[in-house]
């Protein structure tokens, strides 16, 4: 995360007829002429947000989009802790943690869904367990999942739920993204990631869809941050997500629509 710079007042009057003859953006740091905008997201987001950003920064001359990554309640933690005097926008893979956002009046402006996304098993690329089911996670092998506070992990849980299964993993990360590294890295032999996380990996690891993933969606919504210093940016950033553009690179990276 890049910290904010603090510019004298001075120094940013001195400086805006350079900005302006830079094509500056609104609401900059000045100090070099750059501006960031702090995008939170979750870990799932990795990809897609990271076509966005360069996006972004292509139409936005002098702007930098700093993308801190990471489990949604871990990010939701950061932001209750203070860290919402650097980021601009909160992008969440769901409700609950946007709700628990929300309930402390950290969102700037209404929280809006952007997509969905659902579970599949995940195994390195010679699934040395032999997995081919659900069923078959409650089996001898060692199995990754998210913690349950991660929304990787409470949809893992439902999926277990509506299967009428219990699962015994082997650890309990606190992202999706290290889920697939200890499946891709061959330190575990299975774990539920989401339907993205494995067209991502591509050939680093065998994707294995199950019925009852349908019976538990996940819904990812985004909002601006309450006193952002980059709002117009940053409600900018929203709306590319929201529009055309950013559901055509969420839905070619297997994302659902909202």
């Amino acid at each position: 995360m890049t910290p904010r710079r603090l510019v004298p007042v001075l120094a940013l009057t001195l400086l805006a007829p350079v900005l302006a003859a830079c094509g500056g953006s609104d609401g900059g740091d000045g100090g070099d002429g750059g501006t960031t905008l702090t995008v939170y997201a979750a870990a799932s987001l990795k990809k897609t947000f990271g076509e966005l950003k360069t996006e972004f920064e292509e139409t936005h001359d002098g702007v930098t989009v700093d993308l801190v990554l990471g489990g949604s309640a871990d990010l939701v933690t950061q932001l209750q802790n203070g860290a919402d005097d650097d980021a601009d926008v909160f992008a969440s893979a769901d409700t609950k943690n946007m709700d628990t956002l929300t309930d402390d009046d950290l969102q700037g402006q209404d929280p809006q869904d952007f997509a969905t996304n659902t579970l599949e098993i995940v195994t390195p690329p010679d699934n040395p367990a032999g997995v081919r089911t659900l069923q078959d996670l409650t089996g001898d092998l060692d199995l990754v999942l998210c913690a349950p506070e991660v929304p990787c992990g409470a949809a893992a849980q439902k999926v277990a739920e509506a299967a009428g299964l219990t699962f015994d993993p082997v650890s309990e990360e606190q992202s999706v993204a290290d889920v697939l590294g200890k499946v891709t890295s061959g330190q575990a032999d299975a774990g539920l990631v989401y339907v993205t996380d494995v067209l991502a990996a591509g050939d680093d690891v065998l994707g294995i869809e199950f019925p009852e993933s349908s019976e538990v969606v996940n819904t990812y919504p985004i909002t601006t941050i309450k006193g952002s210093d980059q709002a117009d940016l940053a409600k900018e950033f929203v709306d590319l997500v929201l529009g055309d553009q950013g559901q055509q690179v969420l839905q070619a990276a297997g994302f659902g629509a909202p």
